[in-house]
């Protein structure tokens, strides 16, 4: 991006995915998932090998490309493991 680029209508520079706070997000990085579910990063690339991890999205093609995972997803996986008790768990 240009330093000091004019904007159609004065408007702000649309901004980085980076600088959107987490809240406002829709999908998130690997490390972003990681943070809001506080899990490590690498726990989530576990997850993901292994199985049993929140969907996720390859943003392009290639086993390379980005992988981004659906807020409302993670929010999902992590209600699916909720209990009231130890005897309820069932790996």
């Amino acid at each position: 991006m240009v330093k000091n680029a004019i904007y159609e209508n004065n408007a702000t520079p649309p901004a980085k995915i980076k600088d959107t706070p987490i809240s406002d997000q829709l999908y998130l990085t690997t490390d972003d998932a990681a943070q809001l579910l506080s899990l490590s990063p690498r726990t989530m690339e576990r997850l993901r090998v292994n199985g049993g991890g929140p969907r996720f999205y390859k943003a392009g093609p290639g086993k390379r490309s980005r992988v981004l995972y659906g807020k409302s997803d993670l929010i999902d996986w992590l209600s699916q493991r909720s209990f009231d008790n130890t005897s309820q768990y069932d790996n």
